[in-house]
């Protein structure tokens, strides 16, 4: 007896044939640019970027499956795709063309926010927050008085130099891109109130940025990133002040105050050198004469 066994058919068609053609190289091409795209980072330019790619690989992938006429769906759906990724880079690229600043807050970034990292993004942010006005004070006149000017705003200061006094005696100067208020900035808490213990007065024509603390306080609630931002940059500002006083600062009998060691801040100067070399470390192995 005779039995003839026919096989059953693969439920997926055989690869009869491995395509060389120029269809082949736009797929592999297609997924190259995807698998860049992917790569990108974050904020605009991040965005801008992971969508040139994607508007890229799918026009690629639109020219593949032109190329076939069975492929009709894949090319229905690459093409719609291609249109979305398209506009979305287009966007995007007019948002980051209309993100522009006027001179004054361009050089604000460049001093103070771009060497942190800051994003275009973030710092349009910060000057939203501001209303984006910058205040003129003349000559001679007082930007706070002591004990009497309320603590509702914080201050850069964009060009001229402002006076600091205490009760008539000078105390320091604040030169363009620092805080007018930073000490008193951060000596408060958000529901705290207070009022100056400086006074600061224009040594000529100067020109600031201003933010209210109540709309900073709704700034910093929504993007914890700002917060972080402006609390290094104002206590770097405050530490740079100190820095500055301890230079300056002299008591009535010509004694220097160093604001970082308060245990020799009545210390004359050849007292503080003797201090010095008693707290010096010997080296081991160092011979001494």
């Amino acid at each position: 007896m005779n039995l003839t066994v026919k096989l059953a058919s693969p439920a997926l068609p055989l690869c009869e044939e491995w395509k060389e053609g120029l269809d082949g190289s736009l797929f592999h091409l297609a997924n190259i640019l995807f698998f860049l795209g992917f790569m990108g980072g974050s904020g605009f330019y991040g965005l801008l970027y992971l969508f040139t790619f994607m508007t890229l690989g799918f026009f690629c992938s639109i020219l593949w499956a032109w190329s076939d006429p069975c492929t009709t769906d894949t090319f229905l759906w690459n093409f719609a795709l291609f249109g979305v990724c398209l506009a979305q880079a287009l966007y995007i690229a007019y948002k980051l063309m209309s993100l522009t600043f006027d001179k004054d807050f361009e050089d604000l970034y460049n001093c103070m926010f771009k060497r942190l990292g800051v994003s275009l993004t973030h710092f349009g942010k910060i000057v939203a927050s501001s209303d984006g006005a910058v205040h003129t004070l003349e000559k001679g006149q007082c930007f706070a008085v002591e004990e009497k000017t309320q603590i509702d705003k914080l201050s850069v200061l964009l060009s001229g130099r402002i006076r600091v006094t205490v009760k008539g005696e000078f105390l320091h100067y604040i030169h363009p891109f620092q805080f007018l208020d930073s000490p008193e900035w951060d000596s408060l808490r958000p529901s705290e109130e207070g009022i100056f213990q400086v006074t600061l007065h224009a040594d000529n024509q100067c020109r600031y940025i201003a933010w209210r603390r109540k709309k900073l306080y709704l700034l910093f609630a929504k993007h914890r990133y700002i917060a972080r931002i402006f609390a290094l940059i104002v206590r770097n500002d405050i530490a740079e002040k100190l820095y500055s006083l301890s230079d300056k600062a002299f008591d009535n009998a010509g004694q220097h105050y160093d604001l970082r060691l308060p245990s020799y801040c009545h210390m004359p100067g050849p007292e503080l050198e003797r201090a010095h070399d008693l707290l010096e470390v010997p080296i081991p192995g160092e011979r001494t004469a």
